[in-house]
């Protein structure tokens, strides 16, 4: 598989204090990739610097072989996943994921009929007309993730998508997800503190104090044997990074 995204030397420093520390990393089109590491190791920080809410301090990265690193976030032609949702709550569940088609020259002529199969395929089709704070908490993530979707952008970023469900939501939008990957060769990037969300993921890299820690490729295993080795790895994260690489 082709290299995605790219990511070389990534720094980000606040107040003289590196929070990223040369952070190097590739994702492969169509792979369901996690970055998995605890509060405070940077994954949110390395997220909002791919899609453009904040600069690093040094480093690059180039997205199909193109260098994005100071373009805005309007221009990086990613999809955006929020644990919050970050729904327009005046807006209708077609009227937002209509607005992020209508704000794009090249889908805005068929910005409406493109939304409404978009959201038939996460199964959101009979609830076109409601407003976000009808909707419970999964169905509002749903709607933001065909609203990520739809625009078919190069690589989907997730940051912490299941952070704000309960445990039977957060199995069902794990597998949307996972369909999304599997049927629509979509490129996912999720950073999460889950092991359980992680383990839905083809690939994980383990972050710790800004540097990349181990890594896990699911292979052939079952996600229940994946799972369990995932809770193998974190067990370390409390020792001393050269413990493992």
């Amino acid at each position: 598989m082709a290299e995605k995204l790219i990511v070389k030397n990534l720094v980000k420093e606040y107040d003289g204090e590196q929070v990223l520390k040369s952070l190097s990393f590739e994702v492969k089109e169509g792979e369901f990739l996690s970055v998995l590491g605890p509060s405070g190791c940077g994954k949110t920080t390395l997220l909002r610097i791919l899609i453009g809410l904040e600069s690093q301090t040094a480093g690059e990265i180039l997205l199909d072989g193109k260098d994005i690193s100071r373009l805005p976030a309007s221009q990086r032609g990613m999809g955006i996943i929020f644990q919050n949702y970050a729904l327009f709550p005046n807006m209708t569940v077609l009227e937002n994921v209509e607005y992020a088609l209508e704000s794009r020259a090249d889908t805005y002529a068929n910005s409406t009929q493109r939304a409404k199969r978009t959201l038939e395929m996460i199964g959101m089709s009979d609830q076109l007309k409601k407003r976000p704070h009808h909707l419970s908490g999964g169905q509002q993530q749903r709607v933001a993730i065909a609203r990520a979707l739809a625009a078919k952008p190069a690589i989907i970023l997730a940051d912490e998508p299941t952070g704000a469900l309960d445990s039977k939501s957060s199995k069902n939008l794990l597998e949307i997800m996972t369909r999304m990957n599997r049927d629509m060769n979509a490129t996912i990037l999720m950073v999460t503190h889950d092991a359980y969300s992680a383990s839905y993921a083809s690939r994980i890299l383990f972050l710790k104090d800004g540097r990349l820690f181990n890594e896990l490729i699911r292979g052939e295993r079952t996600r229940t044997v994946f799972y369990h080795e995932i809770l193998d790895v974190l067990a370390l994260l409390g020792g001393d990074i050269s413990d493992v690489i």
